[in-house]
């Protein structure tokens, strides 16, 4: 195998979720590994804004009296399908049932289903997809079956 085609299979990787790959190629094996690495975080401070709510905001806050959030039991990243090419489990309007998975949270390399709590109908998505949330960050907002 040639020095080019390392760097041609390092690069497709590197744009891609793909953390191994192994290749047997005119009898000679190479392994590629990639450890996702995070390094050092710095948490900046809040900074207090004032600004007026959005129409959207204000009516979600009226309607806050009913309904209920499903928030996260873990630190992790929220993924909104069980695969990248899949479909999204739940989509805003969409009919839930009580022990229905909604998403998954990945938190040391296992997925972790959440599910919903009650039946009724997703009325807001929090998160956008492959975010990290924290414990009891807000996921999902639902308007509980009556």
């Amino acid at each position: 195998m040639e020095h080019e085609d390392l760097k041609e299979l390092i690069g497709l990787l590197k744009d891609t979720d793909i953390t191994e790959l192994q290749v047997e190629k005119e009898g000679v094996k190479i392994k590629i590994k990639r450890e996702k690495f995070f390094g050092h975080l710095e948490v900046a401070q809040p900074i207090m804004v004032e600004r007026k709510a959005s129409k959207e905001e204000i009516i979600i806050s009226e309607a806050e009296g009913r309904l209920f959030t499903v928030a996260s039991p873990i630190v992790g990243t929220f993924y909104r399908a069980p695969a990248p090419d899949a479909a999204p489990f739940v989509e805003v309007g969409a009919n839930v049932k009580k022990g229905q998975v909604l998403c998954v949270i990945e938190a040391m390399k296992l997925m972790n289903e959440i599910e919903s709590d009650m039946d009724g109908v997703i009325a807001r998505i929090l998160v956008d997809n492959s975010h990290p949330v924290e414990y009891g960050e807000p996921l999902f907002l639902i308007d509980p079956a009556e």
